[in-house]
């Protein structure tokens, strides 16, 4: 298939809400242009959200006793949120080892009783005024795709393949954003 035809072609892929997930959709050579990721990883990345969700959510226990967010960026995931118990962490993160394609895990959830709506809320509105500050200053050269951001008990996490001083200077922009209580990089550098 050429580019000409390849740019008609759409893919949708789409999550149910209890999953994180919004509708995300891609066009190639359209949303891969402004990714640093290779095509593959983004779909890759996307699938692994997707699956180890679907994982934790069979388990009645862990579906019942936390609250966790899995965010994927080539092919590294982080883990967020809350568990009742420490078993069930480590459960967590065997059950993402176990997904096809995961290159790692870094596994943030708090042991603690699944957090509020509220606590989501606001972890939501510092979530949005981050993107804002990084991707609306004219000095740092990132695009959105380039970096994704989660926010959980207003630790900010940063994700992306950035290079050493696209790192520093998102770490700084973020620390001066109010709510941010700590600034946390899960970066794959590049050159």
């Amino acid at each position: 298939m050429t580019l000409g035809k390849a740019a008609g072609f759409v893919i949708c892929v789409s999550c149910v809400p209890v999953f994180q997930g919004c509708i995300a959709t891609v066009v190639p050579g359209a949303v891969f242009s402004q990714d640093r990721r290779i095509p593959g990883a983004v779909i890759d990345d996307q699938l692994i959200e997707f699956k180890v969700l679907a994982a934790i959510n069979e388990d009645e226990r862990l579906r019942s006793q936390s609250h966790v967010n899995v965010t994927s960026m080539n092919k590294r995931v982080l883990l967020t949120g809350e568990a009742l118990g420490e078993s069930l962490r480590a459960r967590i993160t065997e059950i993402a080892l176990r997904i096809p394609k995961v290159r790692n895990v870094q596994n943030r959830i708090a042991v603690a009783a699944p957090s509020s709506l509220l606590s989501r809320s606001k972890d939501s509105l510092i979530t949005g005024k981050v993107k804002a500050a990084l991707f609306g200053n004219n000095d740092l050269n990132l695009k959105a795709r380039h970096v994704k951001v989660v926010t959980e008990r207003g630790t900010v996490y940063l994700m992306g393949l950035l290079t050493q001083a696209e790192a520093e200077q998102a770490t700084e922009i973020v620390r001066r954003v109010g709510g941010v209580r700590r600034v946390v990089k899960f970066i794959e550098y590049i050159e």
